[in-house]
This record gives structure tokens, C-alpha cells and sequence, in this order.
């Protein structure tokens, strides 16, 4: 498995990362067994960043990679996030961040994170990521707990200004960097790169649409745009080619992405994973996607985002 490094931070990542939420039944019943034994082949097979939050099966996905990792903690560099924690529950208080990552550390049975980030930071205000959330992360890296800090959201000009105000080692951005949206490059990699802040890309697959299951009921994208998705699963299968795996190598190509995560809670997935990551990409494929999907393009958001995305 190629291994990149995450900005300034020394890290060496796989360039596939291993994402968890699936293991807290984010995209439907996952078995527990079987999510373990998807870690472990992970592992064996080379990946080495895991990443998982709190949110993410409301604590569940962090409890079950706590279990899987037992015994092999010193293989992977380990993530996890603060500030959500359910649907519609955000706190970036100092206090709860402080008693977020003491729980965190409990359930995934270490006692220090590589990576600590703040989840979704459009659903409150800068001001208090800025003033109150960054200042307490760095608190915790400077005491043990956290090797080095981020932010995660989907709103590039917010994590921009962000970053601006209150420095951060990584950042992580979800669904903006995959076949269906590319906006990423114009809002926030020349800014990453020119500030050596590790740049994380996740959803490749822009959380489930490309792929035969297709995305969750609550897939926040326009219906136009889910059939777009559906009918670049159909051509890729035309081709005997798993859409999954061409999403995931037009992911890989990012010249500045360290890693990509994606979801993989069966060995058989994380197989198909690894393997895309080592396979050439069809170029003659990949173009005949992009031309389908041209009418479409980077146009999945703002639809159910808050009033003042990418303002």
C-alpha cells in the first residue's frame, strides 16, 4: 500500500483510509464479526490511518474499533472527533471537548489519538470553534492526549477561515473531491498546500451514491444528481467495471490527498479496496463518466446545508 505524508506532521498515511462509521450501522446493519475481521485485514493488507467519531453510531463505531484494534493499536494512527454527537446535538464547549476525548480514548482503548479533529464545525458558530474548540484541542495535544488537530466539515470557505484564524495540522473534507464534484481544488487545496496542513479527502464514493446499494434515505443530494449517480453505476457495469473502484482511483490521483477514506465493514470490501488502489484506472472509462455526468457536476450541494454554506 502507498503511503503519503499528511502535511507537516511527519505522519506517513496510507493513501486508503480505513472509515469507521459503517461500524456504527451508519448505512445500514453491520455484523460486529465481521467488522473486526475487516480491521484486521486492513491492516494486514497495509492501511494504516482509521479513522471514527463519537457521532458515529451515537458511540458504537468507536466501541467496535476499540475491540478490533486490541493488540494491534501500535499498527495504525488513529482518529477520532469531538463536538458531535447526535443528529442534531453539537457541543464545542472546552468542558465537553474535554470530556469527549477522555471518553474516546476509553472506548477505542488507548491512551493517546494521532489525529483529533472537530466534526462539522459549520453547525456552530466561528467563533466559538475559533475562540473555545482549537484553543482546547491544542490544550490536549500540548498534554499527551492528541498528537495533532484538525477540523472536518463540508463548507470549504469556512474551514478556510477557520484555519486562517486558528491555525490547525489537518484538515478533513467530505464529498467534495470525488467523480461528481471536484470543488475542493478551487476552495481549499491551494490553501492546505501553501500552509502544509494535511488534507484528508473522505466520501469518494459521496456516501453511497456510487455504489450498487446506492445512497442512504438521507442523502441530502438532489434527486437529479442520485440519478446521475445510479447511471454511472450502470455504465461502469456495462463495462465490467465496479463504479466503486473508479471513484476510488480518480480519489487516489489527488496530487495533494494523503489519504481517502472510505467505509469498508467487510473483508470482502476492504479487498476490493485495496486492490482498486494498486489497479490502473481506466482512462477511456473515466471519460466517458465525466461526459455523462457533465450537466451535473458540483452541483450536489448546498442542498441540505445550512443558509450559509460557502459563505
Amino acid at each position: 500500500m502507498e503511503t503519503r505524508t499528511l502535511g507537516r506532521t511527519g505522519l506517513s498515511v496510507s493513501k486508503l483510509g480505513y472509515g469507521g462509521s459503517p461500524l456504527g450501522n451508519e448505512f445500514g446493519d453491520a455484523d460486529p464479526s465481521e467488522g473486526e475481521r475487516a480491521v484486521h485485514c486492513a491492516i494486514d493488507l497495509g492501511i494504516n490511518y482509521f479513522d471514527v467519531a463519537p457521532y458515529y453510531g451515537r458511540t458504537l463505531a468507536e466501541t467496535r474499533l476499540g475491540e478490533a484494534l486490541a493488540g494491534r493499536r501500535d499498527k495504525v494512527i488513529l482518529a477520532t472527533k469531538c463536538g458531535r454527537y447526535d443528529v442534531n446535538g453539537f457541543d464545542f464547549s472546552s468542558a465537553r471537548i474535554r470530556r469527549s476525548i477522555d471518553e474516546s480514548l476509553s472506548r477505542l482503548r488507548t491512551d493517546y489519538l494521532d489525529v483529533f479533529l472537530a466534526h462539522d464545525i459549520e453547525f456552530v458558530t466561528e467563533q466559538q470553534i475559533v475562540e473555545e474548540a482549537i484553543p482546547t484541542m491544542r490544550a490536549l495535544q500540548r498534554e499527551g492526549k492528541a498528537r495533532f488537530i484538525g477540523i472536518t466539515g463540508l463548507q470549504l470557505n469556512l474551514l478556510r477561515r477557520v484555519a486562517e484564524a486558528a491555525p490547525v495540522d489537518i484538515i478533513l473534507s467530505y464529498c467534495r473531491h470525488n467523480l461528481l464534484i471536484t470543488d475542493l481544488d478551487d476552495l481549499l487545496t491551494p490553501f492546505v498546500k501553501e500552509r502544509g496542513i494535511g488534507l484528508i479527502n473522505a466520501s469518494p464514493l459521496h456516501m453511497g451514491m456510487l455504489t450498487t446499494t446506492g445512497p442512504p434515505p438521507w442523502h441530502p443530494a438532489p434527486e437529479q444528481v442520485k440519478d446521475a449517480g445510479r447511471a454511472v453505476v450502470e455504465l461502469c457495469a456495462s463495462r465490467g467495471v465496479r463504479a466503486s473502484d473508479l471513484a476510488l482511483q480518480f480519489a487516489f490521483a489527488h496530487p495533494y490527498v494523503s489519504t481517502t477514506l472510505a467505509g469498508m465493514p467487510t473483508v470482502e470490501q476492504v479487498r476490493q479496496n485495496v486492490a482498486a488502489a494498486s489497479s490502473q484506472m481506466d482512462g477511456v472509462l473515466l471519460a466517458e463518466v465525466l461526459a455523462l455526468i457533465a450537466p451535473y457536476k458540483n452541483r450536489s450541494w448546498p442542498t441540505g446545508l445550512p443558509e450559509n454554506h460557502d459563505a
